[in-house]
């Protein structure tokens, strides 16, 4: 029996790291492997991870280290603000008749401690701040995530979501909260008056 089954401590690749067999190198190498299973960005999948990645660049976030994929929410900004990063796009990988409609998973859930492999019995919304990304681009013959200026950002405090009794939310109904949304750059002041909401609410019911 393993003596150790403690969390896996998951240190930084460079891709260049070589795929062996007793010692010997088989030829391939991770960065082949980054290549063949995430090249496609606009799949719902990879374009999530990617969508994190951008709003943690934006928020000025460090990316130095390994994305946690089991954390409660998803990025933390140097001052403590807990996100929530939900993707959606109009644009998908296969054929369509038509451009997706979007809607938001907002469900509220039960965080679970990697650490302990413990799951907590309260329901709630884990972050402070939800960003919703869309990749709004309409022509899939030019569409590429990596153009920041082909996404729109719309941004609400948590406050905002628990006041509302839906588990999802519409790109409509994002728009008459937030308005049109925001581009790369307005991205960090709009997470900031987020966060300035959620602190006033709180000072106001003390």
């Amino acid at each position: 029996m393993p003596n150790n089954l403690g969390r896996v401590r998951t240190k930084r690749k460079t891709g260049s790291e070589r795929v062996t067999s007793k010692g010997t190198d088989l030829g391939f190498d991770l960065l082949g492997f980054w290549q063949w299973s995430s090249s496609d960005l606009v799949s719902n999948a990879t374009r999530g991870v990617l969508a994190e990645y951008i709003v943690a660049r934006a928020l000025g976030i460090d990316t130095g280290g390994v994305r946690d994929e089991w954390a409660a929410h998803d990025l933390t900004t140097r001052s403590g603000v807990k996100i929530e990063v939900k993707s959606a796009a109009f644009m998908q990988s296969w054929a369509q008749k038509k451009p997706s409609s979007i809607t938001f998973n907002v469900r509220a859930t039960r965080a679970w401690d990697p650490e302990t492999n413990v799951q907590s019995t309260e329901v709630k919304r884990q972050a402070d701040v939800y960003v919703f990304a869309l990749l709004h681009h309409m022509d899939k013959a030019t569409i590429d995530p990596l153009i920041v200026s082909q996404w729109r950002f719309y941004v609400l405090p948590s406050c905002k979501l628990n006041a509302r009794s839906q588990k999802s939310i519409t790109l409509k109904a994002l728009e008459k909260l937030h308005g049109r949304g925001v581009t790369y750059s307005e991205l960090p002041a709009a997470v900031a008056s987020a966060a300035k909401k959620i602190n006033h609410d709180a000072e106001r019911h003390k």
